[in-house]
């Protein structure tokens, strides 16, 4: 379902990937999250995780299935952004969010998470949306912070080992839930 772009989003549209879009959307998130390429915005892991940050099976995995989402942004025609979202019962889980790195710092991504937190209450209803961030990255937390998310201290373990999700540069990595209650 196509989405038309808010004032704030001038030259932005919406829409649910599809499995075109797979090839695209990994090598935007691999450039957002992972390797030099990363390193031109401010949300890089390339300090605390090697390797890849998703494959075409996760992606294409996330938009067949019938309780998530992955929300592509485009500005003319071309894919700079997109997030996951995910119906858990109560609650939607927000994940999988990538900016194009030549386009961070700019606001973007505070347009697409109001987007995306509207669009999880339109279709579902719910009024929690959740979400799990690496906790040593405290200025990516504080970036959710400031959008009215907060911290609850629920850690799950980092999968180690398991390389789908990349190569650990650190022994201190975990994950920490955090919650926004939507109005």
């Amino acid at each position: 379902m196509e989405t038309a772009a808010t004032p704030a989003a001038s030259g932005l549209t919406f829409r649910d990937a599809t499995d075109a879009d797979v090839d695209t959307l990994v090598v935007l998130i691999e450039s957002a999250y992972r390797g030099d390429s990363s390193r031109a915005g401010w949300t890089t892991e390339a300090d605390i995780l090697e390797g890849q940050r998703t494959d075409p099976e996760g992606v294409l995995a996330v938009i067949k299935s019938p309780d998530s989402r992955l929300l592509t942004v485009e500005r003319d025609g071309q894919v700079v952004a997109c997030c996951q979202l995910e119906h858990r019962d109560a609650h939607a889980y927000f994940g999988m969010f990538a900016v194009s790195p030549a386009l961070q710092g700019a606001g973007l991504g505070k347009v697409i998470i109001t987007e995306a937190e509207r669009q999880a209450r339109a279709a579902w209803g719910v009024r929690e949306m959740h979400m799990t961030v690496i906790s040593v990255r405290n200025d990516l937390i504080a970036w959710y912070e400031r959008r009215g998310y907060r911290r609850t201290g629920r850690m799950t373990p980092f999968p180690y080992g398991d390389e789908r999700f990349g190569i650990p540069q650190r022994d201190d990595l975990q994950f920490e839930l955090l919650v926004k209650e939507l109005a």
